[in-house]
């Protein structure tokens, strides 16, 4: 092997101007290496920069279809002119839904379809008719969503899951109030928006994010509107043979005792190292919260929550400080559907706070919901979400699209009725699968992690090369190369394109893979492509001893 270090057409010089992107637009100098004109046929582009999943849940997306059909049979049963149909009736419609289950018996997602209905009357004794009448409406889409935050039999569905899913089937007592929104992303902006048009946070405020995290978690608090000052919890612990377990030490954790910290923001399990929080992290989260900062309001992001076996999320474990936000995105691999919920314990601490609030901010914030009810005092947090996510005035054409709840509606259910989990089981599988084809090719073993969930991989370069080629190495690459020199190779030399680990505020020599979006064989070949590269690094280092 040659000991040269081959020139790459981006210097230096313009990676270290790149590396001020945040990693989703400095992708696009990659995508754009990795896609150039001069590249051979055969030279296919790897993108493992985007966490968008190849897999898609289907008997939910069945279920959807047959309830369409349904729908558009009780519209023409309504009014039948050619192109033109009424609307679904809602007298004797549950019998009419029976009738057409029993005539379309093999016909794909009727199964789930039936299993859904019944389990809305066995589980939440919902009128028949009432029930379906929401259902063939909402597939049809023909009316303002009503109530505004979320269906009233789409909402105790949705809550199953939750509980499910984000509480591993152990709530806290009492219930969650649900906002259906347009993913994660439309959640995070609502959440940001509503704390600081009601004086939850103000410009200036000092909030904590836990890092590694999710770039927009970084960047948002830095906008002029917000100018947070911010204090990062930081995933600094490292194991017995000095490799990242990405958990949080005692002294990172016990930051958040201190009461000026007014929020804190955690993706959990984190992103990119997607590893969720340990168990003895949070114990001792709930005793600081309990003890220290009874205010502190938590945002968790828990969409990866699903990976992990005995999941518990931090709005099962303090569900009065929590606000839970979760997306329906990457399980069901349906990123093109905008599916997310914000979910918030009807007993929390942002309520109480409202009621606290100083005189002269609770009659401006009367004087902003005043149009919604004649006691504007009395309106909920979360209720005040849905208003401010239509700047209130046109808060009566809030919330989400009733096709869009339907779906998110049978995917809850589809989960709800795997009473196996065999579709949660095949989603760890591919993810892990890919995880160890990935670090079998690397020629470093993979640090073993019961939190783990698999869905992205962060590698420290630096880390890798202390364990595979011993001290030096490590102080060669940062001395002669940008952090991202990796990156760009990848994508110029082997059409591969990952993400930067240091934009998400992981250490800075580090590299996110995602697991989700390619083909098994395609991670053997990121595999080898990195370990070759950083051979080459390793035989340029050795040269340069020699000299």
């Amino acid at each position: 092997m040659s000991s040269k270090i081959e020139k790459i057409k981006t210097s230096r010089a313009k990676q270290e101007v790149l590396q001020q992107l945040s990693p989703f637009e400095l992708k696009d100098n990659l995508i754009a290496l990795a896609s150039a004109k001069d590249k051979k046929e055969t030279d296919v582009m790897l993108n493992a920069g985007r966490g968008n999943p190849n897999w898609i849940a289907t008997t939910p997306r069945e279920a959807f279809f047959a309830l369409g059909q349904f729908g558009l049979a009780e519209c023409r049963r309504a009014m039948d002119f050619p192109g033109l149909a009424g609307i679904p009736e809602l007298k004797g419609i549950a019998k009419r839904l029976e009738e057409f289950i029993k005539n379309n018996k093999n016909t794909q997602g009727i199964g789930l379809l039936e299993a859904t209905y019944q389990y809305g009357l066995k589980n939440h004794q919902f009128d028949p008719d009432s029930w379906v009448h929401e259902m063939a409406g909402s597939i049809i889409g023909d009316q303002y969503p009503v109530p505004d935050r979320m269906l009233d039999h789409f909402e105790p569905i949705v809550h199953d899951y939750i509980v499910q899913e984000m509480c591993d089937n152990k709530p806290p007592k009492g219930k969650y109030d649900i906002f259906a929104v347009e993913g994660g992303t439309a959640a995070m902006c609502y959440i940001f928006d509503s704390l600081q048009n009601n004086g939850l946070l103000n410009k200036g405020d000092t909030i904590a994010l836990m890092v590694p995290a999710f770039t927009p978690y970084l960047e948002i608090p830095e906008l002029e509107r917000f100018s947070f000052n911010v204090i990062k919890i930081e995933a600094d612990e490292m194991s017995a043979d000095n490799r990242h377990t990405w958990q949080y030490s005692n002294e990172q954790i016990e930051k958040l005792s201190d009461r000026s910290i007014k929020a804190l923001f955690v993706t959990n399990p984190s992103n990119p190292p997607s590893v969720a929080i340990s168990q003895d992290s949070i114990k001792r989260l709930i005793k600081i919260v309990k003890n220290m900062n009874p205010n502190l309001m938590i945002i968790t992001d828990d969409v990866y929550g699903t990976f992990v076996p005995g999941f518990r999320s931090l709005m099962a474990e303090l569900p009065e400080n929590t606000i839970g936000v979760y997306s329906f995105s990457k399980y069901f691999g349906c990123t093109g559907w905008r599916l997310g919920v914000v979910v918030i314990h009807e007993n929390n601490v942002f309520d109480k706070m409202l009621s606290a609030l100083p005189q002269k901010r609770m009659d401006e914030l009367n004087r902003r919901y005043s149009t919604l009810t004649l006691h504007p005092e009395r309106i909920k947090f979360i209720d005040r979400m849905v208003a401010d996510s239509r700047l209130v005035a046109l808060n009566h054409t809030a919330g989400l699209s009733l096709p869009q709840q339907t779906q998110m509606m049978l995917f809850s259910a589809s989960c709800l009725l795997d009473k196996e989990n065999k579709y949660k089981q095949l989603t760890r599988d591919i993810v892990l699968k890919r995880l160890n084809l990935l670090w079998d090719n690397l020629g470093i073993p993979l640090f073993k992690n019961p939190d783990r969930a698999g869905y992205y991989s962060e590698i420290d370069l630096l880390g890798w090369a202390q364990m595979k080629y011993g001290d030096g190495l490590g102080d060669y690459l940062q001395k002669n190369f940008e952090p991202t020199d990796i990156l760009f190779r990848l994508a110029e030399k082997s059409s591969i394109v990952l993400l930067n680990g240091g934009g998400f505020d992981g250490p800075e020599w580090s590299i996110r893979v995602s697991l989700a979006n390619l083909n098994d064989d395609d991670y053997v070949k990121i595999g080898k492509s990195l370990a070759e590269i950083f051979d080459t690094y390793a035989e340029a280092w050795k040269a340069e001893k020699k000299k």
